[in-house]
């Protein structure tokens, strides 16, 4: 997703970097920035970091920055799901809207951030489908192609999913940081 961006890109691991950075932020802009603040602080490079969600409207948002931890720490895919979908049992169709959210932080080493955030607008349906994606893909209902993001090839996911805006956003940014400096 960020193919042509002018910086060589690397990996915490090849860095020689292990950091596991504890989310205690509230939104996911702050998980985002700590994220991102730690691994340019560790090696002096930018860093880039997300943190990415679902936010369902009748749940008031939830789970929102607790996505990967909704159903307990130690719960996989299939139990979110399935406990998001105990939580809108008898919610009508029309009021399961529900967002995909992701923000992408980068930052410089000495502490400059830039944030860069993007949605992708569903439905949960009623019953898991589809065997692509990972998380809530399953469950998560895109009216406009009348299609589950589970359904979806990785291509056509990158291309409208909230990660992979948020991730073109990020790299038009570095682009021009590139020129400008």
């Amino acid at each position: 997703m960020l193919e042509g961006v002018p910086f060589i890109l690397t990996t915490p691991q090849e860095e020689g970097i292990s950091l596991d950075v504890e989310e205690t932020g509230h939104t996911f802009e702050e998980n985002a920035a700590l994220k991102a603040r730690a691994f340019a602080a560790a090696s002096g490079l930018l860093a880039i970091a997300d943190d990415s969600g679902l936010e369902v409207d009748a749940l008031g948002g939830e789970p929102g920055v607790l996505s990967a931890r909704y159903a307990g720490p130690e719960a996989s895919d299939v139990d979110r799901v399935r406990y998001l979908l105990s939580k809108l049992e008898g919610i009508e169709w029309d009021r399961r809207g529900a967002r995909f959210r992701s923000v992408i932080a980068v930052a410089e080493p000495e502490g400059t951030i830039e944030l860069f955030e993007e949605t992708c607008e569903g439905v949960i349906a009623l019953n898991p489908e589809g065997e692509g994606g990972f998380g809530y893909d399953p469950i998560f209902h895109l009216p406009s192609l009348g299609k589950l993001m589970a359904e979806l090839s990785m291509e056509e996911k990158n291309s409208i999913s909230h990660r992979g805006g948020a991730a073109r956003k990020a790299a038009a940014y570095l682009k021009r940081a590139a020129v400008s400096g």
